[in-house]
């Protein structure tokens, strides 16, 4: 009779036990602690470009924007996320303009969280690029003096690289 409740009282223990939500959740917290991670852009595509920036996001809803130190380094074709469609005609070395209204609003969403974008100085000079007339909302806080370089250094820094 003792074995019997023993082994029911085990029994709803390990059901109560897998029951639980997991401890470190409970409260919205996140298993993934704090990051600090650098995003690779330097292709001209659109509709990648825009996916990137959603993965950045995703990123954000996971880890929580308090938890994340992200910075975004841009150069060559990929600045052309930050180039404002009616600058085309001022700066024939790009051929796409990804500066539209839907990507800016993402772009300025994930500014509010904190994420970083890095624009690289090379780039600007080799494309005759004007930042204030040419590029959406690029302060010269932001320009790094080479794209590579400064991913380079952040690694170094402990960031975490990716290119989606």
């Amino acid at each position: 009779m003792m074995k019997s409740i023993k082994h029911a009282f085990l029994v709803l223990l390990w059901i109560g036990a897998a029951l639980l939500p997991n401890s470190s959740y409970a409260d919205g917290g996140s298993k993934y602690g704090m990051q600090k991670v650098v995003y690779h852009i330097n292709y001209d595509d659109a509709k990648k470009q825009s996916s990137t920036l959603r993965n950045i996001q995703n990123h954000i809803n996971a880890v929580g924007a308090d938890k994340l130190d992200l910075q975004v380094v841009l150069h060559g074709n990929g600045l052309s996320l930050l180039l404002k469609p009616e600058a085309l005609k001022n700066v024939p070395k790009f051929k796409t303009a990804n500066a539209t209204q839907t990507m800016t609003q993402k772009i300025d969403q994930l500014k509010m969280q904190g994420v970083k974008f890095n624009v690289c100085a090379n780039t600007v000079k080799g494309r005759n690029v004007d930042v204030t007339r040419d590029l959406y909302d690029v302060d010269t806080s932001t320009i790094v003096p080479s794209g590579v370089a400064e991913l380079a250094y952040l690694q170094s820094k402990g960031y975490l690289y990716l290119r989606p």
